[in-house]
C-alpha cells in the first residue's frame, strides 16, 4: 500500500507540473500614459526550464501556440530558460530553445531577461541564440516597446543584477521620450526594496510560487531572502521609502530541481497597462 500511495503521490506531482497553464489577468493603470495611446498588454512568462521529462520542446510549442492566441502587444520572459541542475532525461542546447521561443508573436517583439540557470549553463550562448532570433535580451538595459520604457534588470539570485544601471538606462530613454510609464522585467522579484523610484510595475518569476506547496505546512521554499513577501501573484509591496510598488511574479511553466508541483500550478499573466484615471 505504501508503494501505490507514493505512485499516486508521483504521478499527481507530475500531472500538476506538465498540466496546462492558467491564465491570469490584471489591469494597471500607470501615470503618465501617453495622450490617446490605446492599452498596452504584456505576456508575462517566467522559469521555462526547458528539460525532460516535464518540459520539452514539443510541450513548449504547443503552451506556445495556445499563448499566441492571446494576442499580446508584447511578450515578457522573466528568465530561467534552461534547468541544468538536476537529473533529467534530456537536456536542449540555448540554440533549441531560443528556436521554440523565436514562436512567440506579438507585434511588439518579445524580451527577455537570463535567470540564474541561464547564467549557471551558458548565459554568452544564450545572448546570441535569443538575439539571432529576433528576442531582445536585456541585462541593466533598457528598451522601448509601445508607448512603455522596458527596463531588464540582470538576476539577483546569480548576482548579475544593477538597479542603478537599469534606472541610468531607462532616464536616458526618458530623455529623449518625454517621461514615458515604465516596466521593470526581472527573474528574481528580491530587488524590489532596492528600486530607487517606483515603476509601473515590476515583472518577475523565480520563486515557482514554492512549486511544492504542501497543505497546512506551505511552500517549502520561495528561494527568496524575504521569505513569502514576494512569494507569488499580484502584490502591492510598501518599500523601505514608503512607496507602493506593484509586483506580479508568476509561477512558470517548468519546473526546478524536481519535475514535481503540488499547490503551485504553472501560470502566465497578461497585464493591461493604460492610463491612469
Amino acid at each position: 500500500m505504501l508503494v501505490i500511495t507514493g505512485i499516486a503521490v508521483l504521478t499527481l506531482g507530475f500531472y500538476n507540473a506538465t498540466r496546462d497553464p492558467i491564465i491570469r489577468t490584471a489591469n494597471v493603470q500607470a501615470p503618465n500614459w501617453p495622450a490617446g495611446a490605446p492599452p498596452f498588454r504584456v505576456l508575462l512568462i517566467s522559469d521555462v526550464h526547458v528539460a525532460g521529462p516535464d518540459m520539452t520542446p514539443a510541450r513548449l510549442s504547443k503552451i506556445i501556440h495556445s499563448l499566441n492566441a492571446l494576442k499580446p502587444d508584447m511578450v515578457a520572459i522573466a528568465g530561467d530558460l534552461i534547468s541544468e541542475k538536476r537529473v533529467a532525461t534530456s537536456l536542449y542546447s540555448p540554440a533549441k530553445i531560443a528556436a521554440v521561443l523565436a514562436q512567440l508573436k506579438s507585434p511588439q517583439g518579445s524580451v527577455v531577461v537570463l535567470g540564474n540557470h541561464d547564467n549557471w549553463a551558458d548565459a554568452g550562448a544564450f545572448r546570441r541564440e535569443l538575439s539571432a532570433r529576433g528576442i531582445t535580451v536585456l541585462e541593466n538595459e533598457a528598451t522601448v516597446r509601445g508607448p512603455m520604457i522596458i527596463g531588464g534588470v540582470g538576476d539577483h539570485f546569480s548576482r548579475h543584477d544593477d538597479v542603478p544601471a537599469t534606472y541610468a538606462a531607462m532616464d536616458g530613454l526618458g530623455d529623449k521620450l518625454g517621461n514615458a510609464p515604465r516596466i521593470i522585467l526581472t527573474h528574481s522579484p528580491d530587488i524590489v526594496p532596492a528600486l530607487p523610484a517606483p515603476v509601473a510595475a515590476v515583472l518577475a518569476g523565480h520563486t515557482h510560487c514554492g512549486q511544492i506547496a504542501l497543505p497546512f505546512y506551505g511552500a517549502v521554499s520561495y528561494v527568496s531572502d524575504y521569505g513569502a513577501r514576494f512569494a507569488c501573484g499580484d502584490i502591492n509591496d510598501k518599500g523601505a521609502n514608503g512607496v507602493i510598488q506593484r509586483v506580479f511574479v508568476a509561477a512558470g511553466l517548468g519546473t526546478s530541481i524536481i519535475p514535481l508541483r503540488y499547490g503551485a500550478p504553472p501560470d502566465v499573466w497578461v497585464v493591461t497597462f493604460g492610463p491612469d484615471k
